[in-house]
């Protein structure tokens, strides 16, 4: 099986390539449209900042490629706020997949941190990413803006408000929470995003 991770200026490739060997798949971490349209799984993680990253996505024209993409792909944080409609965070369009918008969380009470960071629980879960042992189960957050429950959501988790873990949408599916650092769960669903 040929996964590849698009590379691109945002952080966090690297234990991305690292969970993915751990479960038995060498990654090719590359911007080179043949080879990403040529792989039989496709995930797009990263950390950083909506606007500058959709900037340089444009300029590289990975935004039509992304789009474009038939196998699935799997969007992971930045990943996931990318592929939604619009985001807050420099007031930015984005990739439009899933028609949902992008908050920064605003705190409502002093217990409230920003950036959310650390074990969280997901719940409402649907969909092969997902099974129904990791009901209520805690994975591994860290960030500062959000996607509105939609449509498609596949996942929940509370923080301030309820907010989407995850997105589905045709061939596309979206993780807001980190599963490179989620333990034996974000294992569970790396390894359940390779077996669809």
């Amino acid at each position: 099986m040929e996964v590849a991770v698009i590379k691109y200026n945002a952080g966090n490739i690297l234990s991305v390539g690292h969970a993915l060997r751990r479960l038995g798949v060498e990654p090719v971490v590359t911007d080179s449209p043949d080879l990403i349209r040529r792989a039989d799984k496709v995930i797009f993680p990263g950390v950083g900042e909506a606007s500058t990253t959709m900037a340089y996505l444009r300029e590289h024209r990975l935004d039509e490629l992304i789009v474009s993409l038939r196998q699935p792909v799997l969007g992971i944080c930045i990943g996931l706020q990318l592929m939604c409609r619009h985001s807050e965070e420099g007031d930015v369009d984005c990739l439009g997949i899933f028609d949902t918008e992008v908050k920064r969380f605003v705190p409502a009470t002093a217990n409230d941190k920003i950036p959310h960071m650390g074990w969280n629980t997901i719940h409402g879960l649907s969909t092969p990413l997902f099974d129904a042992e990791m009901e209520d189960s805690y994975v591994y957050y860290v960030h500062s803006y959000y996607a509105e429950l939609c449509a498609a959501t596949i996942a929940r988790t509370d923080y301030v408000q309820p907010f989407s873990a995850a997105l589905h949408k045709d061939n596309f599916y979206a993780v807001q929470f980190h599963p490179e650092k989620s333990s034996d769960n974000g294992a569970r669903l790396l390894r359940h995003f390779l077996d669809l």
